[in-house]
């Protein structure tokens, strides 16, 4: 999974598993972008910005999905949830 939000987002609470290229980099760090994934999980917040990296990756020969309602869905669904720092992981 590759989780597009900003630093900032990503520090206060993730998925343990995924990958962190902001939306805003992705041009610059595609090479950074897992390729060994079928599909290709992508995450935001809610789901806007994913939709369109998702969109993105697949005019680069990418087969991404988008991770419906993000972040604030992953978290409603009691998934876990890693952060940086002492406090609770939280979606921002």
């Amino acid at each position: 999974m590759v989780d597009v939000r900003e630093t900032d987002e990503w520090t206060a609470g993730r998925a343990p598993t995924a990958t962190h290229v902001p939306m805003s980099e992705l041009p610059g760090r595609l090479p950074e972008v897992p390729t060994d994934v079928d599909p290709l999980y992508v995450i935001c917040r809610s789901g806007s910005r994913s939709g369109r990296v998702v969109a993105y990756l697949t005019a680069h020969g990418y087969r991404a999905v988008n991770v419906a309602g993000g972040m604030q869905a992953w978290q409603a669904a009691g998934r876990e949830m890693v952060c940086d720092g002492p406090a609770p992981p939280q979606v921002v």
